[in-house]
C-alpha cells in the first residue's frame, strides 16, 4: 500500500449494457465520511470504488498510481483549491467533484474552485442521490453546480477591505507538483531519506527539491518553510485537527504529537486495511 493510500476492492454495480464503468476515489480526511462514500459508490450502477487518500501527498500519489476517472474532494481538505489545480495539471482528463462545506458556500470559493479546474460543486450535506447525479452530470457535461449553490455562482463578487480572507482568496500555488509532495512530507516530519523512499526518488533529488522549496518560499530552513506554507495557505491542517466541531458538525481530533512545534500538523496518513494494496509500504 502506498503511503496514505487505500486501494478499493473491485466492488460496484455494473452499468447498463455497453456503458463504461467509472472508477471513483475519495480525498477526504474523515474516515466515517469516506466509508459512506464507499457504500454509495459501490451501490450505484456504473460506478466503482477505486480507493481513498487522507493527505494531499497521498491524494497526488493515489491519482498517479490508480488513475481514477473521478475524485470526490472535501472543500475543508483543500480550501484554497491548490490540490484541485495540481490534480488537474497531472491528469487533464480527471473529473473533480468538490463537496462544499457551509463555511465555503461563497461566490469567491466557487469561483476559485472552477478556475482551479473543478468540474462540479455539491453541498457536503447533499442527499446521496443528488451526489450520484452530480457525479454522472460532471462526467458527461464536464460542468455541474448543485441547485443549492447555483445562486452563488451568479452573484457578483463584493469588494471589501476584508478581501483575501475568504477561503478561496489566497496566493497562487508557487510550487511544482513534486515540490508540493515533498513539502507535505517535510511537514509530516520525514527526513530526506524517508521522503526519497516514499516518492521513489534519490536522496539527492529530494535535496534539490527542498532547496527549490526554500528558495521559492524565501525560507531559512525546512521548519521555516513549513511555517510559511501554513500561514500562506499552501499547506493546511486537517479539518478535524481542531478541538471545535467542523462546519458540517463533525467532531474533530487533536493534532498528532510528531509534528514539528513550529507549524500546524499536516494531514496524517491512513494505515492500510487491505494487505498488499498498491504494492508499496508506508
Amino acid at each position: 500500500m502506498a503511503h496514505g493510500i487505500e486501494r478499493g476492492r473491485p466492488t460496484g454495480s455494473p452499468g447498463p449494457a455497453g456503458t463504461r464503468t467509472l472508477t471513483v476515489a475519495a480525498l477526504d480526511p474523515v474516515p466515517v465520511f469516506r466509508e459512506g462514500l464507499n457504500v454509495l459508490i459501490s451501490k450505484t450502477p456504473g460506478l466503482q470504488w477505486a480507493g481513498h487518500a487522507a493527505s494531499h501527498h497521498a491524494s497526488l500519489q493515489l491519482c498517479e498510481q490508480l488513475r481514477p476517472n473521478i475524485v470526490i474532494l472535501d472543500s475543508g481538505f483543500d480550501p484554497h483549491c491548490h490540490l484541485v489545480r495540481l490534480l488537474r495539471d497531472g491528469d487533464p482528463t480527471l473529473v473533480v467533484v468538490v463537496l462544499v462545506r457551509d463555511a465555503h458556500r461563497t461566490p469567491q470559493f466557487l469561483s476559485t474552485a472552477a478556475t482551479a479546474g473543478a468540474h462540479a460543486t455539491v453541498p457536503r450535506t447533499a442527499e446521496p442521490r443528488r451526489l450520484a447525479e452530480a457525479i454522472r452530470r460532471a462526467h458527461i457535461d464536464r460542468r455541474y453546480t448543485d441547485p443549492a449553490l447555483a445562486a452563488l455562482t451568479a452573484r457578483p463578487k463584493r469588494q471589501s477591505s476584508a478581501e483575501g480572507t475568504d477561503p478561496g482568496q489566497r496566493q497562487q500555488m508557487p510550487l511544482s507538483r513534486r515540490e508540493y509532495q515533498v513539502l507535505q512530507l517535510v511537514a509530516e516530519g520525514l527526513e530526506n531519506s524517508a521522503i526519497a523512499k516514499t516518492l521513489f526518488l534519490s536522496v539527492e533529488t529530494v535535496r534539490t527539491h527542498v532547496k527549490s522549496i526554500l528558495r521559492k518560499l524565501s525560507a531559512r530552513d525546512r521548519t521555516h518553510a513549513v511555517t510559511k506554507a501554513f500561514r500562506s495557505g499552501i499547506l493546511i491542517p486537517r479539518p478535524e485537527e481542531s478541538t471545535a466541531p467542523s462546519a458540517d458538525g463533525a467532531v474533530t481530533a487533536p493534532p498528532p504529537q510528531h509534528t514539528p512545534p513550529a507549524a500546524p500538523p499536516a494531514a496524517a496518513a491512513v494505515r492500510p486495511t487491505t494487505p498488499g494494496a498498491g504494492g508499496v509500504t508506508a
